[in-house]
């Protein structure tokens, strides 16, 4: 006569092994040594610049400052927000920790290299002055350039940050650092399109 062996229950971890863990995050640093000292460069030479008088460079930092600044929020809006969203958790995990620390560096240097420039460029034609035909028109200019620099210091750069942090969590959380991106993109699309703005009326004022 056979014995007959009684077998429990199998655990679904002892089928389909134990559940996976937090995807790996890549070793990196929050803020990048290398692009602190190159933006520290430039203000130096933005310092020199306004001391010196020197309109071309003035020039040169204002339409490159707020070309880039144009240029990389409504290229990172349009076209690397629809791409991040396709990508898997792992790969998106990747992409941030290689472009978030870049960006927490480039877009302040940029506000500050556009703002500074057009003010001093604005001081030395005489825009300032509230008789100048041109007054109306800076005027407006800053109010939209002021309200895209509260966007990008005060909640873009936050939510750039908080991606960074919560990436160098023992747990990162992946739902936490999709919305956070979400809210990276869209305010970086919303100022890229304002942007535009204030290209419509530079290229005024160039020509007035």
């Amino acid at each position: 006569m056979s014995d007959t062996v009684k077998i429990g229950p199998i655990s679904a971890e002892a089928l389909l092994g134990p559940p996976p863990g937090p995807p790996p995050v890549p070793e990196f640093s929050i803020v990048p040594r290398v692009g602190v000292a190159v933006a520290g460069a430039i203000i130096v030479l933005l310092i020199v610049s306004i001391a010196g008088n020197w309109l071309w460079a003035l020039d040169f930092f204002h339409v490159a400052g707020g070309g880039l600044w144009t240029g990389i929020d409504l290229f990172v809006g349009l076209a690397i927000g629809p791409i991040i969203g396709r990508m898997s958790v792992p790969a998106r995990i990747e992409f941030s920790t290689r472009f978030m620390p870049k960006m927490l560096v480039i877009m302040p240097t940029l506000v500050i290299v556009t703002l500074a420039a057009g003010y001093q460029l604005a001081r030395h034609l005489g825009f300032l002055a509230p008789n100048s035909p041109n007054h109306g028109l800076l005027v407006a200019s800053y109010i939209v350039v002021g309200v895209m620099a509260v966007i990008a210091l005060g909640i873009l750069e936050p939510a750039n940050l908080a991606v960074l942090f919560e990436l160098k969590k023992e747990r990162p959380n992946g739902e936490r650092i999709g919305k956070l991106m979400r809210i990276f993109i869209l305010t970086a699309g919303i100022t890229g399109v304002m942007q535009v703005a204030t290209l419509v009326i530079m290229t005024k004022l160039a020509t007035s």
